[in-house]
């Protein structure tokens, strides 16, 4: 008798109304035409699962067994680099043979995937400490001290240099092809160092450095646009600077300018970028730039001061405003690095 396709339920249901019937095996094989052997599973599964309908099947039997699935999540967790190959040999000294796409599959039903690492500064012991008193120090000041301090920092915005993943549509072959190329330039074609500043009430003086950037040239820049960028601002009698712990900023001179000029600053730790709210402003900015696509670094002058007059006061009240999570942020994780 030639193979055939898998019984319908139908049929099913007559053998096993046959069967109740009396009918012995080969008397229903012969009416039916159906192999004996078959109207035999037929009735053992009915009797067995109470229906004739096709269960589930387990299908080819897994390679990975649940302790290889251990050992490799335990690997993963030790070293979150290891690569997939790395895995795929590991699991060979212990006579598991897998594929490279089965070990990825079976990370990611364990819900470990495969991601960029996002880029932090690096923090010691010390900075890690630091940074955990600060959070801890400042957690339960009132909304109205944040409100009077003036955030300032340096940036560096590259001519073409915006570094974000872009993407293409386009067919096979054509990856070379004009329009499905982002040009580059070496050291991103020139670039320019801007300080800036803000407070919860707005966006205070930006300025475009000339020239190397030292501890004279600093306090020439905090000498014309401080204090005219707090009384814009018109921020509150005892208003505090931020600033953060570059050598520029720290140096003998520029301490001793600090002390002359009646300057209060805020006590700020190393490596915490993001503690200052202006790196979001930074962002905005180097995103509104690159959008107008400056040709040369006079347009890239030109479109930095006028978007950074664009930033509208809500969006440094808003950086304010939420500032206190920042902090809960940093002694959850103990003082290590956040999200911001």
């Amino acid at each position: 008798m030639p193979r055939r396709k898998e019984l319908s339920e139908d049929l099913r249901s007559r053998i096993v109304d046959l069967h109740e019937a009396g009918k012995g095996y080969k008397s229903i094989s012969k009416s039916l035409d159906v192999h004996v052997s078959t109207v035999r599973q037929t009735v053992y599964k009915w009797r067995k699962f109470s229906t004739v309908a096709t269960l589930p099947r387990r299908g080819r039997p897994v390679k990975m067994t649940a302790r290889a699935q251990r050992r490799m999540l335990h690997e993963v967790k030790k070293n979150p680099r290891v690569s997939a190959k790395d895995l795929q040999k590991s699991l060979a000294h212990a006579n598991i043979f897998v594929d490279t796409s089965t070990i990825r599959k079976t990370l990611n039903k364990n819900g470990v995937h495969g991601r960029t690492p996002r880029r932090k500064p690096l923090l010691s012991k010390k900075n890690i400490a630091a940074r955990l008193k600060f959070a801890k120090e400042h957690l339960d000041v009132p909304q109205h001290y944040w409100q009077n301090i003036l955030w300032t920092d340096e940036t560096k915005i590259e001519l073409f240099g915006k570094n974000t993943q872009h993407y293409v549509w386009r067919k096979k072959g054509t990856a070379h092809q004009h329009q499905n190329l982002i040009p580059t330039v070496k050291h991103g074609g020139g670039s320019i160092m801007v300080w800036g500043c803000f407070a919860a009430s707005g966006p205070g003086r930006i300025v475009v450095i000339d020239g190397k950037m030292n501890s004279r040239v600093y306090q020439d820049i905090l000498q014309e646009n401080v204090r005219p960028s707090v009384r814009q601002l018109k921020l509150r009698r005892g208003w505090v600077m931020q600033q953060d712990n570059d050598p520029k900023h720290t140096s003998n001179s520029t301490k001793k300018w600090l002390q002359q000029h009646r300057i209060r600053l805020l006590e700020w730790p190393s490596q915490s970028p993001d503690l200052n709210p202006i790196e979001m402003l930074w962002h905005d900015l180097k995103r509104a730039i690159h959008t107008r696509h400056p040709k040369n670094i006079a347009t890239l002058k030109q479109f930095c001061e006028e978007e950074w007059s664009k930033i509208t006061p809500d969006r440094c009240a808003g950086l304010i405003c939420n500032y206190r999570k920042r902090l809960v942020e940093v002694i959850a994780a103990k003082g290590g690095s956040t999200s911001y």
